[in-house]
């Protein structure tokens, strides 16, 4: 059997059980965690508590059920993350986009602090929880 090499978030796993079908590349499902981290739950396929449901009515390009496959390239392409296939030698690559990685994986929160205004009126970033605000800092050195 052919070996198939996956570099998935800077992990590379090799397997035997992979399918690369064209752009696709089918993983049996007891062996998508393995490779991936990504279980399949009831919500859709999941990382930890962040979980991408599987779009109703595409679940063909997802699911090849009568053999227990999941298309992990049908996955990424719907998240928009970049995917390199290297046919000759049986690998994949699968990169992380900007949206995806701020958007889904690590969102960016800002540490809760207060400060005074001009007037020392007190003001702390959890005030403005829910609302886009603008902040301008200052330093003399």
């Amino acid at each position: 059997m052919a070996t198939t090499t996956i570099v998935y978030d800077n992990n590379v796993s090799e397997t035997t059980v992979a399918i690369s079908e064209g752009d696709n590349l089918w993983l049996p499902i007891d062996t998508l965690h393995n490779s991936t981290d990504w279980e399949l739950t009831p919500e859709g396929a999941c990382i930890g508590t962040m979980c991408i449901p599987i779009p109703t009515g595409r679940e063909e390009e997802f699911f090849a059920k009568e053999e227990s496959l999941f298309n992990l390239a049908a996955l990424e392409r719907h998240m928009g993350r970049p995917i390199l296939h290297d046919e000759p030698h049986s690998t994949w690559l699968f990169g992380r986009s900007t949206t995806t990685h701020v958007g889904f994986q690590n969102p960016i929160q800002a540490p809760d602090f207060t400060l005074p205004d001009l007037q020392g009126n007190l003001y702390s970033l959890s005030d403005f929880k829910g609302k886009k605000i603008f902040l301008v800092s200052w330093a003399s050195w």
